[in-house]
């Protein structure tokens, strides 16, 4: 018996096996071995939700839930949120070294050239709905831009992953702002390649009248470090998405419709959306204390508070919340600004949110900022979707090239009934 193994033995066979731990993991196939019969498959590992188990090896984002530690490729969130900007730390998490100058220049250059899209992807939007969901419009033109790209389909070609990862990256800000404008009645924009990523989709999405759109240098420098702070959050439900429809071998444009799907979710993406309805439910900072009492019973849901993950307080909390102070600053405090930061002073000083590690997370102070800004609450999943981008082709690539990985195909544990004797309709 060697010290890095786990002795298991079966109590219903008296049979003992030695299974090895790496990486702090054994195989779950080593249960397999575990049969009470010949005809046994097998024991299985049953773990709804995959709470305790790994997926994958990856080397791109790092998380110590219990110590509020979150790094990509193993540079720490807040030095990159400080020192750094989305298109660099977007070229950090896909190719895992952060670029030299002249990478940094070609890079940028190579994402400005793919910004815009086919013309028939305005007649494309345009066919939805005047009341269509932004997420709904942007998961739909995700998926259509793959028509316009069939070579997407060879994806185990590299040079052919390369290209893609550049339109997809490109091409999603001007996506958002297409469905931004089309759900106000606005014209679009088109790209400005003058600006910088997060400048040039201000633009898209602010630009009326003016011959050139002048982006706000405090404004700008918060949404570009929000999109930091969203680029990738390990094996979260939409990066798992993005891996096992992505393990089917679609092009990328449809793996990553499948995982903006599944960013949609109130549980997901839409949790800083569910915050802001949350706080106009709750409606003036005078009824804060009757809020919370009902968090306690209950008899409402509390949304913007604790994380799966983060059993402290989550990093990223921390670091945007200074930007929401500037950007409230600049913008002025409405009455449920009012509210969310009443809510935040009463949980942040309450035992019983002390107690539970019920500490805000990034969609609370993330949704504080787009409600400031005036953005409606429909499309804050598009806004996450954006960033998230980065980390989802960061997954598929990796996924992709990893030689353990094979189709997602999960087990069951049947619990139906057994060959049930067809009954004749006349019968029944």
């Amino acid at each position: 018996m060697t010290a890095n193994t786990l002795t298991v033995t079966d109590n219903r066979t008296g049979q003992t096996i030695e299974l090895p731990i790496t990486d702090g993991t054994v195989r779950a196939n080593e249960f397999r071995k575990l049969k009470t019969s010949a005809e046994d498959f097998g024991l299985m590992i049953y773990d709804p939700a995959f709470t305790n188990t790994a997926s994958c090896r990856s080397d791109i984002t790092f998380i110590d839930g219990d110590r509020g530690i979150l790094e990509y490729r193993g540079y720490p969130i807040e030095q990159l949120a400080e020192q750094s900007t989305f298109i660099e730390t977007a070229f950090l998490i896909l190719y895992g070294h952060l670029p030299t100058k002249a990478e940094l220049d070609r890079w940028n250059d190579e994402i400005t050239n793919h910004t815009f899209v086919h013309e028939n992807i305005r007649k494309f939007m345009e066919g939805f709905r005047y009341d269509a969901h932004p997420m709904s419009m942007l998961i739909s033109t995700v998926a259509a831009l793959a028509t316009f790209y069939p070579e997407a389909l060879n994806v185990e070609d590299a040079g052919i992953r390369e290209l893609e990862t550049k339109r997809l990256i490109a091409k999603m800000p001007t996506l958002a702002s297409f469905a931004f404008r089309k759900a106000r009645g606005f014209p679009y924009v088109y790209p400005d390649n003058d600006l910088s990523f997060v400048g040039n989709f201000m633009s898209m999405l602010w630009k009326m009248g003016e011959l050139k759109y002048d982006p706000d240098p405090v404004i700008e420098r918060a949404l570009d470090v929000l999109f930091i702070l969203h680029a990738d959050h390990e094996q979260n439900c939409s990066a798992n998405a993005m891996r096992s429809v992505g393990s089917s071998r679609p092009d990328p444009y449809s793996a990553t419709a499948a995982a903006a799907a599944a960013l949609y979710g109130p549980l997901h993406g839409g949790a800083n959306e569910q915050v802001l309805l949350m706080l106009q439910e709750i409606g003036s900072k005078s009824r804060v204390p009757e809020a919370v009492e009902g968090f306690k019973t209950g008899k409402r849901r509390l949304m913007g508070f604790g994380h799966r993950v983060y059993k402290n307080y989550d990093p990223r909390a921390a670091i945007i919340k200074r930007h929401a102070d500037e950007v409230l600053n600049l913008t002025g405090i409405s009455p449920l600004l009012e509210v969310a930061l009443e809510l935040e002073h009463v949980a942040l000083s309450d035992p019983y949110f002390k107690e539970r590690q019920l500490y805000p997370n990034v969609d609370f102070y993330s949704g504080l900022i787009y409600q400031a800004l005036g953005f409606p609450t429909s499309i804050f999943p598009v806004l996450f979707a954006i960033p998230r981008t980065v980390g989802w082709l960061a997954q598929w690539r990796e996924m992709i090239t990893d030689p353990e990985q094979k189709i997602a195909r999960p087990r069951q544990v049947y619990t139906g009934a057994r060959t049930v004797p067809y009954v004749p309709i006349d019968q029944r």
